[in-house]
């Protein structure tokens, strides 16, 4: 799915998913409250809490009753081989089809770089 037709709630959590893989939110680490994310991004609260909530039934957040919620451990790892087989799955056939029709091959692309 292109990011452009995604539900707000979905960018948000690609956004934070990035930010736990890249280590900005370590493991063990607390998330911004809801309030606080939704005021940052310019989004509803009822927004960030939906984006949360995938979260949370994906296992990959613990919370604390009125403390916060914080990333488990493991979680970048899994959320790692979670993007990676949907990237594999989903963008790369597109990206190959595309290369393809426009002549570049990957050997190209690593001799550039």
């Amino acid at each position: 799915m292109r990011n452009q037709s995604k539900p707000v709630y979905l960018k948000l959590r690609d956004m934070i998913a990035a930010a736990i893989i890249d280590g900005r939110y370590a493991e063990g680490d607390m998330l911004p409250s809801v309030r606080a994310l939704a005021a940052e991004q310019g989004a509803n609260p009822l927004t960030v809490a939906k984006a949360y909530q995938q979260f949370q039934n994906d296992g990959l957040v613990e919370v604390q009753r009125g403390v916060g919620m914080y990333v488990v451990d493991g979680a970048a790892e899994r959320l790692r081989r979670s993007e990676r087989d949907a990237f594999l799955r989903e963008e790369w056939p597109e990206i190959r089809a595309r290369m393809d029709r426009l002549g570049v091959s990957a050997s190209e692309l690593l001799a550039e770089a």
